[in-house]
């Protein structure tokens, strides 16, 4: 089964790593990656840019509305993600808790992501999806 790991931060924790060297970081995350790859659960895995530099695209209105930046109440910001190929949640859950870079104000939720074969077969759609993934090698 596939988990997808979402880490999540609060501004004051963010502000918080702004003094690490950034080679340490890459060291310190470099090693989990490994763990992660040597252990054969890792299916992808990505940091995601400072979400001042992000568009939002709200579909609250007949034409859609696309404004600067994390949406304005937003308490917590998406920082990135891990898609783990796990037995289980609670596989995915001993994974998490081993995340390094974490501490007060960071959190990592974590949701299942659903096979293409848990949608019904016979639709065209899926037919059509599946085809891709397999000539895409993303079987």
């Amino acid at each position: 089964m596939k988990y997808m790991l979402i880490m999540r931060s609060n501004d004051e924790a963010m502000a918080s790593f702004a003094d690490v060297d950034f080679d340490e970081m890459l060291e310190t995350m470099g090693r989990f990656n490994d763990e992660l790859i040597r252990a054969g659960v890792l299916v992808a895995a990505e940091g995601l840019d400072d979400a001042a530099e992000s568009v939002v695209v709200d579909y609250g209105s007949e034409t859609p509305v696309v404004t600067d930046g994390p949406y304005g109440e937003t308490k917590e910001l998406f920082g990135g993600f891990y898609i783990l190929n796990v037995a289980s949640k609670e596989e995915a859950v001993e994974w998490a808790k081993r995340m390094p870079m974490t501490g007060p104000g960071i959190k990592t939720e974590i949701r299942r992501v659903p096979s293409i074969d848990e949608f019904p077969q016979d639709n065209e759609w899926i037919k059509r999806e599946k085809a891709w993934r397999e000539a895409t090698g993303q079987v």
